[in-house]
């Protein structure tokens, strides 16, 4: 493969250290694209390698929020802050952490998932956050490839010819719902721009940062196709990284672009094996200002 020829002999054996997401607890009620269940046990390592363990995780980008999930779940920090600019994964997250997330498990508990009822279900317009979250939950798990952006089309045929069922887990989507709700005393969620809150917390050296953006840079554009929100300036994020007094560890796609913006920053990076939803091997890069802790 030609990315190998980004690494040393030393890694030429690198997709052998691939995670099993299976190993992983799935936390999140969402099936969402790019998400970083194979990344949990390095971020388990980079929080765990902070002593005292930091006071505030803050992921601006959080989307289906698997690692502020983890976080929470395993006292991994004292506080999570999740910020999300999709309002609809907004209103997911507004109604389990501050809402009525038992209303939310039991619509999805009791709802009947026929064609019929899932073409009323989304057209209805009922503007409340809690109405909204049913549908962003709906559409995510019977929609293809989890794709909340318009124009998305449902799932026809699914796993083993399921077809819209077939990643519609009520019951397991109750309990995770519930199970939030349960440490959501040191959640906080901000519906907004994750650049303005890395800007408003870049003087506090008690909070570190996960910064995940659901973007593509260097050109790519699948972004735009998966998610409602899919512009970010690249350049700014990374000027605003380099003024946070607190550690951060940054995901990106392994693009010359993005090497780039973290050598001209004095970043760290560290090419990591993966699989996408596809099971295809790639790679993706880990920034920050140190990854010692990750090559110990």
């Amino acid at each position: 493969m030609r990315q190998m020829a980004l690494f040393s002999d030393g890694q030429a054996d690198v997709y052998a250290d691939i995670v099993n997401v299976a190993s992983v607890p799935q936390r999140s009620p969402f099936r969402y694209p790019g998400g970083k269940t194979w990344l949990i046990p390095r971020v388990r390592r980079w929080l765990r390698s902070r002593h005292p363990l930091s006071a505030l995780l803050i992921e601006p980008f959080a989307g289906g929020g698997i690692v502020s999930l983890t976080a929470a779940f395993e006292k991994l920090a004292e506080h999570i802050l999740m910020v999300e600019l999709d309002d609809q994964v907004a209103a997911v997250w507004h109604t389990i952490i501050e809402g009525d997330a038992d209303w939310l498990a039991l619509q999805i508990a009791q709802f009947e998932l026929t064609p019929e009822e899932v073409a009323t279900a989304l057209a209805n317009d009922d503007p409340t956050p809690q109405a909204k979250a049913f549908r962003t939950i709906l559409k995510n798990r019977v929609q293809r490839g989890g794709i909340l952006a318009p124009g998305a089309g449902l799932i026809k045929y699914g796993e083993d010819g399921r077809g819209l069922a077939s990643r519609w887990y009520p019951t397991t989507l109750k309990r995770r719902i519930l199970d939030i709700a349960r440490v959501r005393e040191r959640l906080t969620f901000i519906e907004g721009d994750g650049l303005d809150v890395m800007r408003a917390f870049a003087h506090h050296d008690d909070a570190v940062f996960f910064i995940d953006p659901p973007y593509t840079a260097a050109g790519k554009r699948a972004g735009s196709r998966l998610y409602t929100c899919s512009d970010l300036d690249h350049d700014e994020l990374f000027v605003i990284a380099s003024t946070l007094r607190g550690n951060f560890l940054m995901t990106y796609d392994d693009a010359e672009g993005v090497r780039d913006l973290a050598r001209k920053h004095g970043f760290d990076t560290e090419t990591i094996a993966m699989k996408n939803t596809h099971h295809a091997k790639m790679t993706e890069l880990l920034i920050s200002r140190d990854l010692d802790w990750l090559r110990r």
